[in-house]
Order: structure tokens, then C-alpha cells, then sequence
């Protein structure tokens, strides 16, 4: 609720401090007094437009501060924490208005922008009575409030938990079909690249082994020469190096037979005897493998000419190549599948639009069953409030295709005298028929929205009993939520939880205005003022007390 609310240099308003309390607060004054400025600074505090025509003459800037204890709203704490206001239970909310055009705002201590503002109080504070403010004149607040007096938000939230699925499904198939031109291409590609890299059934290494085959075959006659002709030298000729080779190993055996000393020297010349002799045997074996084969070269070359194609097209490596069409193929498999999912989901989407508008047809039922009991509901308090005539109609109109809130669109009509045909709020009713409304409403459906309402104009055009009938309503309205209440009616100010009245006076020379918490027998004197004017007798102040007294009871 609305603890505090400072101003500083508003229109006539030099300082202003005034500290609200829970229940029925009651502002009077005479016309002009300022009480209009009062809820003009509040409309800062709820991001209205700012002028520097509402800047006090003579003052740079004109600021509004506005302290609310929030301990008692969980919802609205767990708002500002997703904005990340800190806060404890106690929330200052300060709006600047300059000359220079530099409007800030602040909220809890931090600087915010007007957009923010907005969105937040209209959580705090509602204000009736002044067309600006209004939510009964947002057409789209009507079938809430419909809802809300119906007791159908449970229901309500049952169809648009479906209908966001819905949405969500239906969404997923709008992305399928605005990819699938893209996504034929794309498969169309990929299926190609596929089959291209699969007919070529290339192996790991398979390039490597194919090189090494090529320059074999490409050489063959030169290394079946120079082999066997090495076979000659070693071993086939005459006087071949294996021949000589045993020459000398003869020799050097003389020698060692003499000296024991050059053992190791005839171990050597037989160790590399054997050696040679095996070397002679290899490079027969070789040879005899050599076989020239212009087919198989063909063969081997027209495999590496398409590696190599495959290579410039897709990879530098034909390992890399494989990997390419294991990734394709899984991309392959995705669009398969997601053909599968598209399936899938249709069959979805139709199950949920048959949901939808079972759970939305069931709403409208119950709706239409709550806008009946809404109407005759309103009409009976609209008039115990000075409108016997008035007619209220809630009307419903199908929409084309389902939304969030439903299958319809809902809007309330009025008409405030006999003979005339219900309209729109925004086009019939003025500042105190819809404060009326608004009362009615919290009468009916006195569940708590947001924690501060404010009253402007709600008694103009009444008077006598029914000025004591809205008083003791407003005062009901109180009993769940801050009530603010401009009124000039003494029997609507009898209610008052806490009076304050709002008078102007000149200072030296400038006009300022002040609210002054009245206790009971200045309380008295403002009653006595309201109801008999500049003349107070004694007669009119025991009217006055107990009027108070009568309507504390």
C-alpha cells in the first residue's frame, strides 16, 4: 500500500508530505484547493506523461516520491526481484520532472526508465475517475475482469496452458514448411555428395598403398634388371663376388691357422658371406616377382584420378572424405527423421485444436453464464448508487481464430440513462459514472488486484442517502484494500479510516497548498464546513459528529 507520498514544486504545491494508512483515506477541500494536483502527482508516480508546465513557477524541477509497503504483496516482490530491484518491504519510487527536458526516474534508490514505471505501478495503484488512468476503459481488461468475477481463472489458465502449446506446436510446423523448399535442396545435395563418396568405396590408407603400387608398376622393367643383374654379380657369373668372397675367406683361414689372432677377422669375412648369399637368394626371389602390367597400372591410375577428383571437391585426405559422408549421412537420417517429426506433429496440432476448443467452448459456457449474473449484479449496485435507470450489458463477440483469453472477445456496455442504448465506456460514461462502476464492481468482486485504489469523482452526481451508500461501500472496499477517496460529500467522508484536508493559502506572497491530517474535532469542523458551507452553527457541527459517529458504527 501507499505509506508516504511527498511533492516538491507541482503547480501550487511548494512541499507537500502527507502519510497514508490502511483502509478509507479521505481527502476534502474546497474546489481548487489542489486535491486534483495531489492525483496528478500520483499519475507521475504511474509513468502519465510529464510536462514542464506542471513544474512550480520559479522552480527548475518538480519531483514526486512515493513510499509503499510491499511486505504483504509477494507477487509484486517477486516482480521487482526479476528487475532487480532490491527490496525488503519498502519501495521508493521518485519521479523528476525538469525544465531542461532530463526527466529521470527511480526505483528503489536505482535509476530506471518510464517504460519500467509504468509496468510497475500498475501493480501499486489504480486510479478511478480520471479517463487517463482508467483500466475499465481498456477494453481488454474487461474480459478478465469478467473472469475474475465468474471465478473462472482457474479454467482460464487450464485453455491457455493448451492454447501455448498449441502456439508452440504450431510455430515448430511454420518453421518445417518455411525451411522445407531450402531443405529439399539441401537434401537433394546431400543425397548426391552420399552416393557419389559411396560408389567410390574408398578405404583408410587405400591412397598410400595405391602410390606405392603405381610406382612399382610404372618402373617394372628397371627393377627387374637391375635386380637380376645384381643376382649375376653376386652369385650367377663368373668369378661372381660370392666366388671371390670364398677365395679370400680360404685365405684369411690360412692365416688364422697360423695366428689365432685373426679368428675374429675369418668370423667377419663368414658372417658377411652368409649375408651376401642371402641378399643374392632376395634379389632372385624379387625378380621373379617383378611382372610388367600395363592393366593393372591402368587400373590403379584410374582409381587414383577419381581419389583425387573426390579430394578437390570434399577433403584433402580420403580418411577426412569418409568422415564427410558419415556426417552427411547422419544429416541425411536428421531430415528423414524430422519428416517423421513433422508427422508427429500435425497429429499433435490437431489434437490440441481439439482440446483447445472443447476447454474453449466450455469457457464461453461459463462465461456467458457469469456475464448474466455480472449484469443483473451491477445493475442492482449501480443503482443503490444514483443510476436506477442504468443499464450494463456484457457482450460477446467470436473471434475468428482462438487467442490466449479465449474464443471470444468480450467488452462492457453502459448506459446511464433511460432510453438510450448501451455503448462503449470510452464514448458514454464520465469520470464519476465510471468510479461508480469501478465501486460497483469491488463490491461484487472485492478480491484484491493491486493493494491502493484511489476514488477522484466517485460521488459527483449524487447526493443525500445514496452519498451515504457510497460511503459505505467505499468503506467495504477498504477492508481488503487502501482506499484513496477525493470526495466533497460529508456523508461519503463520515466513513473516513483517516481525514485529510487539502487547503491552499497564500505565503509571502505565493500560493501553496498543504493536507493536514485532521483529528477528531478538526475532523468535526471539515464535516460541519461540507455540510452547511461558510455559515457553521452549533446545530451543524452536532450534525456533523453525528453523522461521524453513525457511520463508525
Amino acid at each position: 500500500m501507499l505509506t508516504d507520498l511527498s511533492i516538491k514544486n507541482i503547480a501550487i504545491i511548494d512541499t507537500l508530505h502527507v502519510s497514508f494508512q490502511p483502509g478509507l483515506n479521505i481527502l476534502t477541500g474546497e474546489t481548487g484547493a489542489g486535491k486534483s494536483i495531489i492525483i496528478d502527482a500520483v499519475n507521475l508516480i504511474l509513468g502519465g506523461r510529464a510536462s514542464a508546465d506542471l513544474i512550480r513557477t520559479g522552480a527548475d524541477e518538480g519531483v514526486v516520491e512515493a513510499i509503499f509497503d510491499l511486505s504483504a504483496q509477494p507477487a509484486i516482490l517477486t516482480v521487482l526481484d526479476e528487475m532487480g530491484v532490491e527490496c525488503d518491504g519498502e519501495l521508493l519510487v521518485k519521479r523528476v520532472v525538469s525544465r531542461s527536458g532530463k526527466n529521470r526516474v527511480f526505483i528503489g534508490g536505482g535509476i530506471s526508465t518510464i517504460a519500467i514505471l509504468a509496468d510497475l505501478s500498475r501493480r501499486l495503484i489504480n486510479i478511478y475517475g480520471q479517463h487517463e488512468a482508467q483500466n475499465l476503459l481498456r477494453t481488454e481488461n474487461h474480459l478478465l475482469l469478467l473472469d475474475g468475477y465468474g471465478g473462472l481463472l482457474q479454467l482460464r489458465g487450464e485453455y491457455s496452458a493448451i492454447f501455448d502449446e498449441y502456439r508452440r506446436v504450431a510455430a515448430e510446423i511454420r518453421g518445417l514448411e518455411e525451411g522445407e523448399r531450402e531443405a529439399d535442396r539441401r537434401l537433394d545435395l546431400l543425397s548426391f555428395q552420399s552416393q557419389e563418396i559411396g560408389a567410390a568405396a574408398l578405404a583408410a590408407g587405400e591412397e598410400e598403398a595405391l602410390l606405392q603400387e603405381r610406382q612399382l608398376l610404372s618402373h617394372a622393367e628397371k627393377l627387374l634388371q637391375h635386380s637380376q643383374q645384381a643376382f649375376t654379380e653376386l652369385y650367377g657369373a663368373d668369378h661372381a663376388v660370392l666366388d671371390r668372397l670364398a677365395e679370400v675367406k680360404r685365405r684369411v683361414a690360412e692365416v688364422t691357422a697360423v695366428d689365432p689372432s685373426t679368428g675374429n677377422l675369418l668370423a667377419s669375412i663368414e658372417a658377411a658371406s652368409i649375408q651376401l648369399e642371402d641378399a643374392a637368394l632376395s634379389l632372385r626371389d624379387y625378380a621373379a616377382r617383378i611382372e610388367a602390367d600395363p592393366r593393372r597400372l591402368q587400373v590403379v591410375e584410374d582409381r587414383l584420378e577419381i581419389i583425387q577428383r573426390l579430394k578437390k571437391k570434399y577433403a584433402p585426405a580420403v580418411e577426412e572424405i569418409i568422415a564427410y559422408k558419415d556426417e552427411i549421412d547422419r544429416e541425411i537420417e536428421a531430415f528423414r527423421r524430422r519428416e517423421e517429426s513433422r508427422d508427429g506433429l500435425e497429429k499433435r496440432l490437431a489434437e490440441l485444436e481439439e482440446e483447445l476448443r472443447a476447454k474453449g467452448e466450455e469457457l464461453s459456457g461459463k462465461r456467458s453464464e457469469a456475464a448474466q449474473l455480472l449484469k443483473a449484479a451491477m445493475e442492482k449496485e449501480l443503482s443503490e448508487l444514483a443510476m436506477r435507470h442504468a443499464l450494463f450489458e456484457v457482450t460477446f463477440e467470436r473471434l475468428v481464430e482462438p487467442k490466449a483469453s479465449g474464443l471470444e472477445r468480450v467488452e462492457f456496455l453502459f448506459s446511464p440513462n433511460p432510453g438510450e442504448t448501451p455503448k462503449s465506456l470510452a464514448k458514454i460514461a464520465s469520470g464519476g459514472e465510471l468510479s461508480r462502476l469501478m465501486l460497483a464492481l469491488k463490491q461484487i468482486h472485492p478480491e484484491s488486484d493491486v493493494p491502493t485504489l484511489i476514488f477522484d469523482e466517485v460521488d459527483s452526481g449524487i447526493g443525500g442517502a445514496t452519498s451515504a451508500l457510497v460511503g459505505e461501500k467505499l468503506k467495504r472496499v477498504a477492508l481488503c484494500q487502501q482506499v484513496l477517496c477525493i470526495t466533497h460529500l460529508p456523508q461519503v467522508a463520515a466513513y473516513a479510516d483517516r481525514h485529510f484536508k487539502v487547503e491552499k493559502q497564500v505565503e509571502a506572497g505565493r500560493t501553496v497548498t498543504s493536507a493536514i491530517p485532521l483529528d477528531a474535532d478538526k475532523r468535526v469542523a471539515e464535516m460541519a464546513r461540507m455540510l452547511g458551507g461558510v455559515k457553521i452553527t452549533d446545530t451543524t457541527l452536532e450534525h456533523a459528529r453525528e453523522m461521524i459517529e453513525e457511520a463508525q458504527r
